[in-house]
């Protein structure tokens, strides 16, 4: 019998559901967050594996195969899996990071068990058609070619090449045209084998279901299956670089906008640090009322847009920063205009009201992620994968505690201007990058 080795690492309220984690003996992990506001559930698997874990010859396979596992299983045909969920009034989809892979269905409380079929059925099952195949690489390159016609992503795709160096994290998510053009079914097939196995799966079931029958339909479908999971199946990684000096990267695009990416490494998911520079990047862009917003946009008029991102990950991270200059105004302006907003908050302490009101904003945002049973599984599943589904459970308190003094030290140690990379998309012709 497969009966469930029940380990509850903690049980909590997390915007309304009460959370409790299982694993059965085939080694799948399942958490089960019960919340009845409404008549429906989030069915949700994560496999850990995403662009981190490819080999450089490799690179796009976890991506690829999330196409493929839609197109056809030894019990599902070719787009029975979404014929299936729009009978029975749902819908699914799926997303590759680069540390995870996830399938998601939404269903009402009556029918989501048919989310646990489809599953068990897509963990082993799948065919990985030559034809098919053929098809949706096809699909996969020319989406690449479309992520390519896009000056921030290629902007964004550079600077990311130099700031994690040699660590997967430097690579896109979709790959690389050369290696997809080679990757044919047998080297999917072993890729396949490789990771999606019970062992190295968490179920994620959100929303108006009772926990003890939930579980006895996870094990009905997906307690059966067997694998043998290697814990040391990923290829090596070496850690992301340490930067020595400032790198920076120009290219130009056929329109009149100037696009910058300033880019610091920063810590892993799940850090002091993690939860402070969710803090700043609040402080800075989040809303007009944001410290660089008002001042570079609304003040100055030197861009028209300028956003910062916190982007930790299990392995490492970064903190983004993106700007466009506003029309007539020369890139050098708006760079050094940005370097002082930076110094000065190397320099003082950020103000009692700014901190107030980002902190206010983060758990107005908390609560909006847990406000569908789809974004809280989301949001529970990611933490799982990428470091411990019970960080979910502190986001609030963690970044309460956050003081200026430990801002501006956070400042001070990672976003130095010799940590950077800095990255231009200029306008095409010689004018525009003498100007800059």
């Amino acid at each position: 019998m497969n009966r469930a080795q029940t380990k509850t690492m903690s049980k909590g309220s997390l915007c309304g559901a009460t959370i409790s984690e299982h694993r059965l003996r085939n080694g799948l992990r399942v958490l089960i967050a019960e919340r009845h506001l409404d008549p429906v559930v989030a069915a949700m698997i994560f496999y850990r594996v995403g662009s981190c874990h490819e080999k450089p010859e490799e690179a796009g396979l976890s991506h690829f195969l999330e196409h493929m596992m839609f197109k056809g299983t030894a019990q599902l045909g070719k787009g029975e899996v979404d014929r299936i969920t729009t009978c029975l009034g749902g819908s699914n989809n799926a997303f590759t990071t680069p540390d995870h892979t996830a399938y998601w269905f939404e269903l009402a409380s009556d029918r989501w068990e048919s989310a646990l079929k489809i599953e068990a059925d897509r963990m082993q099952g799948l065919l990985l058609d030559p034809a098919e195949f053929e098809a949706e690489k096809a699909v996969v390159l020319e989406e690449l070619a479309m992520g390519l016609d896009d000056p921030w992503r290629r902007l964004s795709r550079a600077v990311q090449e130099i700031l994690f160096g040699r660590h997967p994290y430097g690579r896109p998510v979709i790959g690389y045209a050369d290696i997809l053009h080679r990757a044919g079914p047998a080297e999917m097939r072993e890729y396949y084998s490789r990771f999606y196995q019970p062992a190295n799966a968490t179920v994620v079931l959100c929303g108006d279901l009772n926990p003890s029958s939930a579980l006895k339909q996870v094990r009905k479908h997906l307690g059966g299956l067997q694998g043998d999971f290697d814990s040391d199946a990923a290829p090596y990684r070496p850690a992301p670089p340490e930067p020595d000096g400032e790198c920076r990267v120009q290219l130009s695009w056929d329109d009149p906008t100037a696009r910058m990416i300033m880019a610091w490494p920063t810590t892993a998911v799940g850090t002091d640090v993690d939860f402070a520079f969710d803090v700043l990047t609040t402080i800075l862009t989040a809303g007009r009322l944001s410290r660089m917003y008002r001042s570079l946009v609304l003040e100055k008029g030197l861009a028209t847009s300028i956003s910062t991102s916190n982007d930790t990950r299990a392995e490492g991270g970064a903190f983004w920063l993106y700007a466009e200059a506003a029309p007539g105004v020369n890139p050098a302006d708006l760079e050094s205009a940005i370097d002082a907003e930076l110094g000065q908050l190397h320099e003082h302490l950020v103000r009692p009201a700014e901190m107030k009101r980002a902190k206010a904003l983060l758990i107005a945002g908390a609560a909006a992620e847990g406000e569908t049973v789809s974004d809280l599984a989301e949001h529970i599943g990611g933490y799982a994968m990428d470091a411990d589904w019970t960080l979910t459970l502190e986001l609030s308190e963690r970044r309460k505690k956050v003081t200026a003094n430990a801002l501006r030290s956070v400042v001070r140690e990672y976003l130095g201007s010799q940590r950077r990379v800095v990255g231009w998309s200029l306008p095409g012709g010689a004018d525009a990058e003498n100007k800059a």
